[in-house]
């Protein structure tokens, strides 16, 4: 895909904004399916999560973030890890050569059993308890998303959750810290790409600097206060066999202000198989338009940019 990159190349056009409390599920089903369908991003209100335990969440994850480098190293990645857990500060170029100017955390958030708190921050002392609140609330709300795409493609509610691992699909958290820029043509938030994972659920501070890739145009994600921003990754475009759009997205900068975002990946456990769902390949009009992958070899060609069809 040819992406035309110019900074100032924004559309006015908005992204779906759903609104979860109509009292028509049907409604509200279809636009989720629509904005799947044509966008591959929408953000949904009146979701169910409370607003204080959203508001709790980010100061948790705020307060972390300035605390003094000592203090924050306790939860780092293992330099020897293979895995995404941890704290760690980021300093590849992307592929213009701009410096992402931005810190992670990543932890496992959900299921109980892949859950470790050793990169779980002590500091400050709510950190666990909101985190643990926050992962009930929105494991529900992932849950009724995904069945409502899965009724979308004409399959029984469980279909995607199912096809994504059942009772071990993996919740990660992901806090990314942007702090002020004073020069941001020179960095890069988070260049852009498409989630490797299923669908992901962004919660963010007021200064978002989140935008989505649609028409030839980069368009504005307008951040309305505890909405949670819906992105259907790679995972749900292989899955659906191309019905919902994997979105290009990226992270930009600001001068002045700290921009946090409180992103929640739901993907495979590594081992999972996952393609289009079989039901959806049964006639000879509807044939595979992707092929099965193992999920950490899906990971693992994406991350090194190698071929995946």
């Amino acid at each position: 895909m040819e992406m035309n990159t110019n900074q100032n190349n924004i559309s006015s056009r908005d992204i779906p904004v759903i609104d979860l409390s109509n009292h028509d599920e049907e409604l509200v089903a279809r636009a989720v399916v629509k904005a799947s369908e044509e966008w591959g991003i929408f953000q949904v209100v009146n979701h169910g999560i409370p607003t204080e335990l959203i508001r709790r969440l980010q100061e948790a994850g705020k307060e972390f973030f300035e605390l003094p480098e000592t203090e924050k190293e306790a939860v780092a990645k293992p330099k020897d890890s293979m895995d995404t857990e941890g704290y760690r500060t980021k300093y590849q170029k992307d592929m213009e050569g701009r410096d992402p100017w931005v810190d992670h955390l990543f932890h496992r958030i959900w299921p109980p059993s892949r859950v470790s708190h050793r990169f779980w921050p002590k500091s400050p002392p709510e950190y666990i308890k909101v985190n643990e609140e926050y992962a009930t609330h929105i494991k529900k709300l992932s849950e009724k998303l995904m069945e409502w795409l899965s009724e979308g493609l004409g399959l029984k509610r469980e279909a995607l959750k199912e096809g994504l691992g059942g009772e071990t699909v993996e919740y990660l958290m992901k806090i990314n810290y942007y702090p002020p820029c004073p020069d941001p043509d020179m960095v890069v938030g988070a260049p852009d790409h498409t989630d490797v994972n299923g669908i992901t659920l962004l919660v963010a501070n007021e200064a978002l600097g989140l935008q989505a890739f649609k028409d030839d145009h980069w368009i504005d994600a307008k951040y309305i206060t505890s909405g949670i921003i819906v992105i259907i990754g790679d995972q749900f475009l292989r899955m659906s066999n191309g019905k919902y759009k994997s979105v290009v997205h990226r992270a930009t900068m600001d001068k002045e202000k700290t921009r946090i975002s409180w992103p929640v990946f739901l993907e495979s456990s590594l081992d999972h198989v996952f393609g289009p769902l079989p039901e959806l390949t049964t006639d000879d009009e509807s044939v595979p338009k992707f092929k099965p992958y193992v999920y950490k070899d899906f990971k693992f060609r994406k991350l090194k940019k190698l071929s995946l069809d």
